[in-house]
């Protein structure tokens, strides 16, 4: 049977944490998840990883692997070149709590600032497919942080301070853009969310496993709202006498 050679990270600070080499046996249609679960049950039991459905639908299982962020679950070992070291680490943006686990507990503070569904008191909810197929995509996300993972602003620069992140703009899109919705959240993109200090480089959109068009169909929409609304004096006055049209 051939084997893998592992490099998983091992500590519970990534300053000082290091890498451990595992031998694992490969069997047909293996993932990485797979690996690590053959480590914690036969070579080292205090191997700490974080999953839930192995089916790609919980988000649970990010990982970096070789480098990429990816799901654990979805890494099909048989994709290496036979040979080749196979490294699994944590995520970056988000602290460690140990070994392949990390506290992401932030995104579900910056999940409860959001305003809410708001359709109209006589709403009528009769409307158009196309116009609930728009939303729709933003709706596969399964909240595996790995677009917040890669987005430089929160990973390079740790600004959680003032950047919601691109799930959360995909969250804000697919309630802005719902026909029935009728809350304003431009100023909470401007402002607080800090939707400015995306400069659409696409590695978000690049790892989402639900292969989700964050930039092109969340992101860049949102921008173009929050121009119209701010900056696009024929469009506010348009919006002053007509209303917000969604």
């Amino acid at each position: 049977m051939r084997e893998a050679v592992m490099k998983v990270f091992r500590g519970t600070d990534s300053g000082s944490g290091e890498f451990k080499t595992y031998k694992v046996p490969i069997e047909e249609g293996m993932v990485v998840l797979d690996a690590i679960h053959y480590i914690q049950g036969y070579l080292d039991p205090e191997l700490a990883v974080r999953w839930n459905c192995k089916a790609a639908k919980c988000g649970s299982c990010s990982a970096e692997v070789n480098g990429h962020p990816a799901l654990m679950c979805k890494s099909r070992m048989d994709h290496f070149p036979e040979g080749q070291e196979i490294t699994v680490e944590p995520i970056k943006t988000f602290p460690l709590v140990k070994d392949l686990v990390t506290d992401v507990s932030w995104n579900y503070e910056v999940n409860k600032k959001i305003p809410a569904f708001k359709p109209s008191e006589n709403a009528d909810w009769t409307f158009m497919q196309e116009d609930i197929e728009r939303v729709q995509e933003f709706r596969k996300c399964i909240e595996c942080f790995l677009c917040q993972n890669v987005c430089h602003v929160l990973r390079d620069h740790d600004r959680k301070d003032v950047f919601y992140g691109p799930r959360f703009f995909v969250r804000m899109a697919g309630l802005e853009m719902h026909p029935l919705d009728t809350e304003n959240r431009a100023g909470i993109l401007k402002d607080q969310a800090g939707l400015g200090y995306c400069n659409i480089t696409k590695c978000c959109t690049e790892v989402c496993p639900e292969e989700i068009h964050i930039t092109d169909n969340a992101i860049i929409p949102l921008k173009e709202r929050v121009v119209d609304e701010f900056y696009d004096p024929v469009a506010k006055l348009f919006k002053t006498i007509f209303g917000k049209k969604k």
